[in-house]
């Protein structure tokens, strides 16, 4: 996965564990609002899917807007860099086969990831994450947003 310089330094002395909670933040290349397409939308959270599926994590709650994703999970066996660049590659063709594209840039290189404390309340984390539409004064009621979902441990 290609990272830019300041995502690599960001990434120094980071270490993934299995089993550890990361929030993790993605953009699209540009910020181009791709996800106000619901098909887009739902190939990208289709893959999000396949990541558990393919026990790579746990997604524990993601909120998919128009430019940007908030990802809560539970990593498994894989390093973090490796379950993000996975899904971000395999989002990008799904999005591009929707499209009818080749090899279009979806996102941006690099990612902002925060590993939760165990002092951290996750609920709160994921309230946070889930609410953002709410914020960006995109919807009035949440329900109305069709591009999140939660799990409550």
């Amino acid at each position: 996965m290609h990272q830019t310089p300041h995502g690599c330094a960001l990434r120094r002395g980071r270490v993934s564990e299995a089993g550890r909670i990361y929030l993790v933040t993605t953009v699209t290349r540009g910020r181009i609002p791709l996800f106000a397409d619901f098909a887009l939308s739902r190939a990208a959270i289709g893959e999000l899917r396949r990541c558990d599926h393919l026990g790579r994590c746990a997604t524990l709650a993601f909120m998919l807007m128009p430019d940007h994703l908030h990802w809560l999970l539970q990593l498994a066996g894989d390093d973090l860099p490796r379950v993000v660049g996975l899904f971000k590659a395999n989002s990008a063709k799904a999005i591009d086969r929707q499209r009818g594209t080749q090899r279009e840039h979806v996102w941006q290189p690099g990612f902002h990831d925060h590993s939760l404390r165990m002092e951290e309340d996750l609920a709160a984390t994921a309230r946070y994450i889930i609410a953002n539409p709410l914020r960006a004064g995109l919807v009035r009621r949440i329900g109305d947003y069709p591009h999140w979902d939660a799990i409550w441990l």
